[in-house]
């Protein structure tokens, strides 16, 4: 326990220090104006643009009112609500009339501004005809001018028209028609850096000033977003926000400038025309609260104590979880404690992030299942960072069975080899080994079950005869798979046996299996040994090599890790079991198609133990093809899933029947499954998202469906690649291909997984050896090939599209290309196979 405290302390410092190093609150340039020329104000709420009460719109102007000398407008209806509203006000108005390619509607607009201007004369200053107009292209400049000079007849207020500064540059006709020149300066939009704001805002001002020197100009919007994505280096923040205002005011003054804010209050419905930094112009929220005063330091984050003590809470809490019960030395305690409040750091974000930004309908659907989602995600990568850190910095194995055994006891062991359409020249080669086992003491039961052919059983059957009176033939019909013919071999089997041992059709054991680990039994505790499962035939081509290594990492890293807590995974071949602790727990269950791992979790149960090797004692045949490979991994995840539905109540926390440690093994394991189910399901969510990014511009995905993504698929490599170095010993050559046989299967997990869960009984699919197999599928990767195209598609539209280079989109991007491997591993996981027909053919 001392090391999981020294390593909350450390890690929680680190915590501390990260958050304490960051610009929480921060001195900038200050102006010594108590107010601004003027804001633009919108009376408008939420996503759908509603218009705020005539009370809420009086509340508004008079809060105003103590910041700005005027108000600006951009549509009569705008300025008619505002103006009923604030009648008594004495703050004046722009008055903006909206002028678009609706020359109905521009007709309207112009009779309410005429309505506006009879009934508050006081209160409007100045006409604003169009709101970049030209600009949009909604009409030809002949056009406007029309409708420009048509209003200037109708009234005696100063008539203008507002564009960009570009627009004046190049229609300089348009000038002729106006009383002043109103001209849009926006550095973010222009992609200029907050460090050039005001030096850009000069050189263009100076550009319209050289064209028209007769001319009063006034800068009619400039500003700066206080949040959302970047414009190449324009980055929104509060902090550069306020440096521009503040900044921009003092240019002002020096320069005697006449100048608008955008704008008052930040307008959510703007994400819907501008993305998500439309939405964060205002100097207020649109909750009404001040984001930073002209003058005194800033308080870019006032609530950054109460996210780091919750992170650390959190890391510390995840920390506790994942190591408590574990053996542990200061190396692997302080590295899982970082990890953990670095996970911690990630959660925080993704709960405020709502807290953050402005939700609508679309985002909350993706934050919410993102944050669902992430729970599991974060589970798993700790777990494989925990794995990973146990096995590189912890406390080496202790339990892995020593290699010089020695008992005076030789009790008689059954060993058990079920059959099922075996390739007869295969099993023939498992048998003749078995005859050369160097134990005394044992009998081998050779299971044919619902085999009527005798191409299969015939010669087996004469074999048995030839190898003695060990070798009993057994040729039966019976129902429950594997696990029935195992347990009709139970009826048969010598009446003077103590262990069952159980090899698999196409398993070359070598002679010193059975003298090396049935003196394990001596302890009377023991119910189960278990030997690794290895292969025979990987070096015959890049496939199989690519499917053994993946074997590998298992078994020389996972169940050594799960041996050390009593909670390995039973396995139906190279595995012994004491007959009578199987028998007293009823023996192969029937229920499941795994029936060997699921008689291993009722062993550790009922309270026995199981002792593991990671040597070599047998070697089997790989998968004929990916085909087989995936029904194999199918059967193991579905036969996971069978566990957790009929054992779940044994790992509530008041079960007794396992011990935390055991319980916490199994549990990951099972999480892992899950793991990989949920790829696919964060994969289509975040390809649906993409069009509305490149379509609509509304926003990018949540935290939730990026970072934690990233952070796993890291994790996956490091673990992977440190791992099998220190512990397979493999080459870099096989941890690749390790790597992408074990990503290849993403989608035949979540299938299994899918089908663990809604469906009852499938039955028990033999997995294809000896080179004999079926007519394969002449396409078994053809939903992950439309995966990984449609992910792609997705990657390169999200690149080519990011004009603006948005760095959430950049990261955007990155996850669905780390989502995409998976699928891309199977096409390659295709084409190797395809090359080693190939090479076998030639």
């Amino acid at each position: 326990m001392r090391y999981i405290i020294l390593g909350l302390i450390m890690a929680g410092l680190f915590q501390v220090f990260f958050w304490i190093t960051q610009d929480n609150r921060v001195s900038l340039i200050e102006t010594s104006f108590e107010k601004v020329e003027s804001l633009s104000y919108s009376p408008f709420d939420g996503y759908d643009k509603k218009v705020l009460s005539q009370k809420r719109i009086e509340e508004d102007v008079n809060m105003l009112s103590h910041f700005t000398s005027k108000l600006r407008t951009y549509s009569t209806a705008d300025a008619k609500v505002i103006l009923e509203a604030t009648s008594k006000t004495d703050i004046p108005v722009d008055l903006g009339i909206w002028i678009s390619g609706d020359h109905k509607e521009n007709h309207l607009e112009i009779q309410r501004a005429l309505k506006l201007l009879e009934q508050y004369p006081d209160s409007i200053a100045n006409v604003i005809v169009g709101n970049e107009t030209l600009l949009r292209a909604d009409l030809n400049e002949e056009e406007l001018f029309a409708y420009i000079d048509y209003v200037s007849e109708l009234t005696n207020k100063p008539i203008t028209c507002a564009e960009t500064w570009d627009v004046w540059e190049r229609i300089p006709n348009l000038a002729n028609h106006v009383d002043f020149i109103t001209i849009h300066i926006l550095p973010y939009w222009e992609k200029v850096p907050i460090e050039q704001f005001n030096s850009f805002i000069i050189e263009k001002y100076s550009v319209v000033e050289k064209l028209f020197p007769y001319k009063k100009i006034n800068i009619g919007e400039t500003g700066w977003p206080s949040h959302g994505y970047n414009n190449n280096n324009a980055v929104p923040s509060l902090k550069n926000q306020a440096v521009a205002i503040r900044g921009f005011i003092n240019l002002a003054s020096e320069n005697g400038w006449s100048y608008n804010i955008v704008e008052a209050f930040d307008q959510q419905w703007k994400g819907y025309d501008e993305g998500n930094v439309g939405q964060y112009w205002g100097i207020f929220t649109s909750d009404r609260e001040l984001k930073f005063y002209l003058s005194g330091d800033i308080e870019l984050n006032e609530y950054w104590l109460y996210q780091m003590i919750a992170a650390i809470i959190i890391g510390a809490l995840l920390t506790l979880n994942g190591l408590r019960n574990q053996k542990l030395n200061v190396s692997h305690a302080l590295a899982y404690a970082i990890a953990a409040q670095g996970m911690a750091f990630g959660i925080v974000m993704a709960v405020i992030y709502p807290f953050a930004n402005y939700m609508n309908f679309g985002m909350w659907i993706m934050w919410g299942m993102g944050t669902f989602l992430m729970i599991p995600l974060v589970v798993i990568t700790l777990a494989k960072a925990n794995e990973l850190f146990r096995n590189s910095l912890g406390i080496g194995p202790v339990r892995l069975v020593p290699l010089d055994l020695k008992s005076d006891n030789i009790p008689f062991v059954s060993i058990h080899v079920p059959a099922y359409k075996e390739q007869p020249d295969v099993l023939a080669e498992t048998l003749e080994a078995l005859a050369k086992l160097r134990y005394p003491n044992y009998e081998v039961l050779v299971v044919i079950n619902n085999t009527p052919e005798e191409f299969y059983w015939k010669p087996i059957e004469e074999l048995c005869k030839k190898l003695g009176d060990k070798f009993v033939f057994m040729n039966i019909t019976c129902t429950g798979f594997k696990a029935g013919a195992l347990n009709a071999a139970l009826e048969h089997t010598n009446k003077n046996a103590e262990i069952i041992a159980v090899i698999d059709a196409d398993y070359v054991v070598e002679s010193g299996w059975l003298v090396d680990l049935v003196p394990l039994f001596d302890d009377p505790k023991v119910a189960i040994v278990q030997a690794p499962q290895d292969h025979r035939d990987g070096d015959e081509s890049i496939i199989k090599a690519a499917m053994n290594a993946e074997y590998a990492g298992f078994f020389d890293i996972g169940m050594i890790d799960r041996n050390e807590e009593n909670a390995i995974v039973v396995h139906g071949t190279m595995v012994m079991v004491r007959l009578s602790s199987m028998m007293e727990v009823g023996g192969w269950g029937t229920d499941t198609i795994v029936e060997d791992s699921e008689l291993g979790l009722r062993l550790f149960e009922a309270g026995y133990s199981a002792h593991y090797t990671n040597r070599r004692y047998g070697y089997g045949l790989l998968p004929d093809t990916i085909e087989a490979f995936k029904t194999q991994r199918h059967r193991w995840a579905y036969g996971a899933i069978q566990i957790l539905k009929k054992h779940w109540r044994e790992f509530k926390p008041s079960a007794k029947t396992l011990t935390p440690r055991q319980k916490n093994k199994f549990v990951a394991g099972w999480f892992f499954w899950l793991s990989d189910a949920m790829g696919p399901i964060m994969a289509v969510m975040n390809i649906i998202w993409v069009p509305v990014i490149i379509f609509v511009g509304v926003t990018i995905p949540t935290i939730p469906l990026t970072i934690p993504i990233i952070t796993a698929f890291i994790v996956n490599i490091l673990h992977t690649f440190i791992l099998y170095r220190i512990k397979v010993k493999a080459s870099l050559k096989n941890t690749v291909l390790s790597s992408i046989a074990s990503m290849s299967l993403q989608l035949i997990i979540f299938k299994a997984v899918w089908d663990g869960f809604v469906k009852d009984g499938l039955p028990f699919k033999r997995t294809q050896k000896g080179g004999k197999n079926k007519k394969a599928s002449d396409n078994p990767i053809k939903y992950e090939t439309i995966l990984a195209v449609l992910l792609l598609t997705s990657f390169f539209a999200l690149i080519f599209t990011n004009y603006t280079g948005i760095t959430e989109i950049y990261v955007f991007a990155a996850t669905i290309f780390i989502q995409s491997i998976p699928y891309i591993s199977a096409i390659i996981m295709r084409i190797l196979e395809i090359q080693s027909i190939k090479n076998q053919k030639s």
